[in-house]
């Protein structure tokens, strides 16, 4: 006779919320395998995963154990000198413990632990049977999963994601019986709404995903995705292109359909003057419809849609498809053609009456701040000041765009359109658009190094604004996003290659802020002095000028960029301690320290890498003991030891040979020719005390060191790659 049993569980629902779909089935299943774990209840998964569709939520495991293994369980009782008397019978806490285990005391057994010996009741019972557990094992599954505002149906006091209407509760070829959200379990499903609205019965839990598709269900939601891309696919290329998937896009329709059926559909060419961006968001976010791209990867007027239904009318399915969009389209014409009417320019007057943030203006106050930066740092990054002044004046004007209040994710992207569209050059069109770049994770930074500029110069106030205003990060809050803009600044720094001094433009941003402070623009010269007289700061105008920058406030920022670099260079697989190394320099430059930590991460493979770091680290402690300045001198007549006059010969010749590499900042080739060292380093600590009685002999070695730790950490702190 089978030990196991396949084991089948199914909720079935009306339609659950498909941006929580696939992570409700993962809790579910989760909880029930978590359920039979913690119950000892044996299982073989099998390759088994969440099955699940808008109507259902399902667990389908090959094999489950009919049976817990026995139960041993172990009760301590009371020490000895407690539980029993002088005459050695048993006290009442003994007679107690006895009574709560059912027995009499003097079945109980003893144990020893580090206190003496006690009395402790051991128990053996069988196991009980699965099918028995089953119900509470699901109840658990469902109270544990993430549903922050359950539906409450009928007169009932529980509460689902959305009202339950079967239950499928299959062990092997019997139905376990259970009541759970008062529904009774069934060996009975149901199939398509539309296509097959009857009841689907299962024999034995291997049946489910056979006989759900016969009923024109695909309960397994990689095979409904697969055949959605592969439906989505041939639609398109039938009509003569190639389908543009986002993979977004691609889950929630997945997550709204049992039976997914492409249909190709199409609009009016005119719609394709309107920027295809906004186009799209309406097809993706709107409708869910898939756009169909040209050869060139441009929008064509093609889209391709997913109906739940094989539709005996196609022609309709794709009217209605065609009669939604329409709407949306002609309303992103109308906002495009106005906007072309009123001008990119003209749009900035109106960034004067929009607050960017209370303490810091408004968003004119911080377009003319993030100016004054591009146009400073352009020359840094070879690129003409005039057009970087250009680009970041209209970096945000289509802020005021209709196509960006009805369309907020086309920032940038409409307004590399309008200034296309008013002959402003090029590269300033595309900057105003790449500014945004990164827009989210993984995506690529701005392409052209005017666009960098300018987005470089946009997070750099964005930081120095957000700190100044004590908008700092706390805990999971960000409003201003300033770990993302952080982020997005260092990977630009880094990935374009732009060697600028990170730490004075910081400077720089933070010093054009603290004049940004505004108490309040639209108030008086008399209020905003009373209240900045409270406040004890100066005033210029309406605006509060917040005096005294220091450079602890912009190494506060700096350390801020720096901590963004942790998971940056951990996806690239980079050890923290090689980072630390870096870091710990505190170089101005990123692109510096990128080129840093490629070198370390090569000379930590050389064999010589762990010893050399070890005696810099040795080498540094002794230094830090040091009472007094260390000094720079050495005097070779006062070595009396071979291995120290040897150490200096080598420091000599390796500084020698270095300097000229670390001018052209070939770090490679410096920590390569530093390895070398070690036969040297590592006699001159074997044999040669370095804090001797003799004053002049100590500060001479110490000074040796001092040489030698310059130069061992001239490219990074190498002592922290030592364990």
């Amino acid at each position: 006779m089978s030990t196991t049993q396949p084991l089948l569980i199914e909720l079935g629902t009306e339609e659950l919320p498909v941006k929580a779909l696939s992570g409700l089935a993962q809790a579910f299943f989760d909880g029930v395998l978590d359920g039979l774990h913690k119950r000892g209840i044996g299982f073989d998964r099998d390759g088994a995963k969440p099955l699940y569709t808008p109507r259902r939520l399902a667990v389908l495991l090959p094999a489950v154990a009919l049976r817990q293994p026995e139960q041993n369980s172990e009760v301590l009782g009371p020490y000895l000198n407690i539980a029993l008397d002088a005459d050695g019978q048993p006290t009442k806490a003994l007679q107690g413990f006895a009574a709560k285990a059912g027995i009499d005391w003097t079945q109980l057994e003893k144990t020893s632990d580090a206190k003496g010996e006690r009395f402790v009741h051991r128990a053996t019972k069988p196991g009980a049977d699965t099918a028995s557990l089953l119900a509470d094992i699901v109840r658990e599954a469902i109270a544990a999963m993430p549903i922050p505002k359950p539906m409450r149906w009928g007169d009932h006091d529980y509460g689902f994601a959305r009202p339950m209407h079967w239950l499928v509760l299959l062990l092997g070829n019997e139905v376990v019986p259970a009541d759970i959200l008062g529904v009774r379990s069934d060996r009975i499903s149901r199939g398509h709404r539309f296509m097959h609205d009857r009841a689907v019965s299962f024999n034995a839990p291997g049946d489910y995903i056979e006989a759900l598709r016969a009923a024109k269900v695909l309960v397994d939601p990689d095979e409904r995705r697969e055949r959605i891309v592969r439906e989505v696919t041939a639609a398109a290329a039938q009509a003569g292109g190639s389908a543009r998937i986002d993979e977004g896009i691609l889950e929630e329709v997945n997550g709204l359909t049992e039976w997914p059926v492409a249909v190709a559909c199409g609009f009016e060419r005119e719609f394709l003057a309107v920027p295809q961006e906004a186009l799209i968001a309406t097809m993706e976010a709107n409708q869910k419809f898939f756009p169909v791209l040209d050869a060139a990867g441009k929008l064509s007027e093609r889209f391709v849609g997913i109906a739940n239904i094989e539709s005996r009318d196609v022609s309709e399915v794709r009217k209605g498809y065609e009669r939604v969009i329409r709407p949306r389209f002609a309303d992103a014409k109308f906002f495009f053609d106005e906007d072309l009417k009123q001008g990119l320019a003209s749009m900035g007057e109106g960034l004067k009456t929009v607050t960017y943030q209370a303490r810091l203006g408004s968003v004119a106050d911080k377009v003319a701040r993030v100016t004054a930066l591009a146009e400073a740092i352009a020359p840094a990054a070879g690129v003409d000041p005039a057009l970087a002044r250009r680009a970041a004046e209209l970096s945000k004007n289509d802020l005021q765009s209709r196509m960006v209040n009805e369309f907020p994710e086309l920032q940038g992207i409409a307004g590399r359109y309008y200034a296309r569209a008013a002959n402003e050059p090029a590269a300033i069109a595309d900057a105003i658009d790449e500014a945004y770049m990164p827009r989210f994770a993984g995506d690529a930074i701005a392409p052209s190094k005017l666009g960098q500029v300018v987005a470089i110069a946009e997070r750099l106030d964005t930081l120095a604004g957000g700190f100044a205003a004590g908008l700092k990060p706390t805990g999971n809050k960000d409003p201003f996003s300033l770990r993302r803009n952080a982020l997005g600044l260092a990977r630009t720094l880094i990935e374009g290659q732009l060697d600028l001094d990170l730490f004075g433009f910081l400077a720089d941003a933070y010093d054009q802020t603290s004049f940004a402070r505004t108490i309040a623009s639209t108030r008086t010269r008399e209020a905003a002095a009373i209240e900045a007289a409270n406040k004890g700061v100066m005033v210029q105008g309406t605006v509060a000028v917040v005096g005294g920058l220091t450079l602890d406030d912009v190494k506060e920022v700096q350390d801020f960029i720096f901590d963004r670099l942790r998971g940056y260079y951990a996806d690239r697989g980079i050890p923290a301690q090689q980072l630390d190394a870096v870091i710990s320099l505190r170089t101005k430059s990123l692109f510096d320290l990128d080129r840093r930590l490629n070198a370390i991460a090569e000379f930590a493979k050389l064999p010589e890498a762990e010893a050399l770091a070890a005696a810099n680290k040795r080498s540094r402690n002794i230094l830090r003991k040091v009472d007094g300045e260390v000094p720079s001198a050495i005097d070779a007549a006062l070595f009396n030891e071979p291995a120290e006059r040897e150490l200096a010969q080598a420091v000599d010749a390796a500084v020698a040979d270095t300097d000229p590499l670390l001018a052209q900042r070939d770090y490679v080739a410096v920590l390569g020719r530093l390895a070398r060292l070690r036969p040297q380093v590592d006699a001159f600590f074997d044999k040669v005390m370095v804090n001797v009685d003799d004053a002049a002999v100590r500060n001479n070695r110490l000074a040796l060191l001092k040489r030698l730790s310059d130069r061992l950490g001239s490219v990074a702190a190498i002592e922290h790659l030592s364990v």
